[in-house]
């Protein structure tokens, strides 16, 4: 593989705008210069995550990692840097030579956990067999027929890499011929282990539907029963593994993500099967969760993306319960603007848009309810309302709910709703609800002085404890990246370093960008930078909130507490290390000699000090 060239490097960076590129994975809002959003690296309540257009870099005030837009592509797909490069190229419809990339690279960073790593591979050799039989096999006709029956084209069987897994358990001698590590097929979750430690396929005579991570790799599966089978579930998910953690997956999160960056709202299914007919008949931001209820991990990954949100479940009871958890998990407190679908005739989404037509469907998205529409109707379903006494309990119910309602307007709207349905004095229901507004504005005052989410991103302390040498550093070498006349004359002293090596390191790299630049560009420099610890001291740097223009005496003092300061310190503290060693053995010759020393280094130091000053 050649190493790109550095001209190709910068080129690519320099027609890529990070914006467009962070936004297809974080939802970003302007806050005075710089763009925010919630960090895709840590779970947080209050964005600390900042995007530069201007600088066209990224930071994390919380979790520290900074750097351009290959640096963050690294970081949030896992690959390394000539892989990010030409993800970026991809993204953004940039032509790159391919000699640059090895063949059949996965291009993951050598970072990634190796087994891991292995883990998914071996997934994706199971999908690559699963579909193989599916499609090109006489024991997965009958499969194939199950997904066609359901109208699932070959299109769309290709797209999801469906497949089938038969009652053969041809999936463990598959990868015996392999001679894969028997340790390694016991921690994929492909495989059942009986009492003797013998391994069978987990998933057998079962429709494969594989389920991949946000970056579109495959960490485990959902099976789904063939044929009847006594004692045995519908579907079967792969069990927790060091790659599949069903509590924080999506299924498709990685195809709906760049279509729901378009603005468009993320639909929130119940099934697999709601999810693929809806891509297939072009619906293509439908996720779901894995067969359980939401999590706050999976509400998270959502928010990262995006704040609106469509709940289609199905139209039985059970899927009106569903959404109604589903409303309380997406609460607007939490940032979140929901709609509701509510599917006629007890159907799910797949069979209504199997019998009615896309096209109805997407008449029923745009009708959607609010949440709170929605809840009252669900209410009426406790109560018999040709009964007066049943009436008088549901109004009771009904303006609990509307008490909720934070706008004054919409709660009025309601009550008109109310009075009008069940021709009441809507005086009556305002002398009724103001109590309960009054309960309510009580308990949110009380959570909110809790909550982390009321504090402003400016209140985010980032601040570190540096030594003064540090700061001087920090603050010098900030001052030379962007001052071309003060690189020139601090470089040009004789004998100069920084002390610290993480600082002296970002020098040395420097001199190297300023051999071929003549402008300072914080996202081209990042380029000559592969370590990630530079990499955020770098962006720290540049983050420095100093004064506009700086003075000589401001570069004179920086350079007096690094070059005098530091070095009688670093003295200061060997000799102290000698005398306390000294000290231990009796050596009083040594501990009287150690003493003058530090004596007139403590002398040096405040005559350096008065100097300062």
């Amino acid at each position: 593989m050649a190493q790109i060239p550095e001209d190709v490097i910068e080129k690519i960076r320099s027609q890529v705008n990070i914006v467009d590129v962070v936004s297809q994975y974080v939802q970003l809002r302007q806050s005075g210069k710089n763009l925010f959003g919630l960090c895709p690296f840590h779970e947080e309540r209050t964005p600390s995550f900042s995007v530069s257009e201007d600088k066209q870099i990224f930071h994390c005030f919380s979790c520290g990692r900074g750097g351009n837009v290959f640096k963050f592509i690294m970081e949030i797909e896992n690959l390394s840097f000539p892989q990010a490069v030409k993800k970026v190229a991809e993204l953004e419809n940039l032509p790159i030579d391919q000699k640059y990339f090895s063949e059949g690279s996965s291009g993951s960073s050598s970072s990634q956990n190796s087994e891991q790593k292995q883990l998914i591979g071996l997934n994706e050799e199971a999908v690559s067999l699963f579909n193989h039989i599916l499609l090109n096999t006489k024991i997965g006709e009958p499969a194939l027929k199950y997904l066609r029956d359901r109208g699932v084209n070959d299109k769309t069987i290709s797209q999801f890499k469906l497949g089938y897994a038969p009652n053969q358990r041809l999936l463990k001698q598959f990868f015996d011929q392999k001679k894969v590590d028997y340790q390694l097929l016991r921690k994929s979750g492909l495989f059942a282990e009986d009492q003797q430690g013998n391994l069978h396929d987990r998933f057998v005579d079962r429709v494969m539907f594989p389920i991949r991570d946000p970056n579109g790799h495959t960490v485990g599966f959902s099976g789904r029963l063939l044929g009847a089978q006594e004692n045995m579930p519908k579907y079967l998910n792969s069990p927790e593994t060091e790659t599949f953690n069903k509590s924080k997956i999506l299924f498709n999160l990685d195809f709906a993500r760049p279509n729901i960056r378009k603005n468009e709202p993320a639909i929130l299914f119940e099934g697999f099967m709601d999810v693929i007919t809806a891509f297939q008949n072009g619906i293509k931001t439908g996720i779901a969760s894995m067969g359980t209820s939401l999590t706050e991990d999976q509400v998270y990954d959502i928010k990262r993306i995006t704040n609106q949100i469509v709940v289609c479940y199905d139209g039985d009871t059970p899927g009106q319960k569903a959404i109604k958890r589903a409303i309380d998990i997406f609460s607007p407190k939490k940032g979140f603007d929901v709609k509701i679908v509510v599917i006629p005739d007890n159907l799910d989404p797949d069979d209504f848009i199997k019998k009615r037509g896309v096209q109805k469907f997407e008449e029923l998205l745009s009708h959607t309810q609010a949440p709170l529409e929605f809840e009252l109707s669900f209410l009426k379903r406790n109560y018999n309302l040709d009964s007066e006494d049943e009436q008088t309990r549901y109004i009771s119910e009904a303006l609990k709910l509307i008490s909720g309602v934070g706008s004054s307007l919409s709660r009025d709207l309601y009550l008109n709703r109310l009075a009008e349905e069940f021709k009441v004095d809507k005086d009556v229901l305002k002398k009724q609800i103001q109590p309960l507004i009054s309960n309510q504005n009580e308990v949110e005052n009380n959570l909110n002085q809790g909550s982390l989410s009321v504090l402003p991103i400016n209140n985010v302390d980032t601040s570190k404890h540096l030594s003064l040498v540090q700061k001087a550093e920090e603050c010098l070498l900030n001052r030379m990246l962007n001052y071309r006349d003060i690189w020139l004359k601090v470089s040009n002293i004789s004998g100069f370093s920084f002390v610290d090596e993480q600082f002296q390191m970002l020098y040395l790299l420097a001199e190297g960008y300023f051999s071929k630049y003549q402008d300072y560009q914080i996202a081209t420099f990042s380029n000559f930078i592969s370590e990630a610890s530079l990499q955020s001291l770098l962006i720290e740097i540049d983050m420095l909130d100093l004064a506009k223009d700086p003075t000589d005496e401001e570069i004179n003092d920086y350079l007096a507490i690094i070059m005098k300061k530091a070095p009688v310190e670093q003295q200061l503290k060997e000799k102290r290390l000698q005398l306390r060693e000294a000290s231990k053995i009796g050596d009083e010759q040594k501990v009287q000699q150690l003493t003058i020393d530090i004596i007139n280094l403590e002398k040096q130091k405040q005559q350096a000090h008065l100097e300062q000053a």
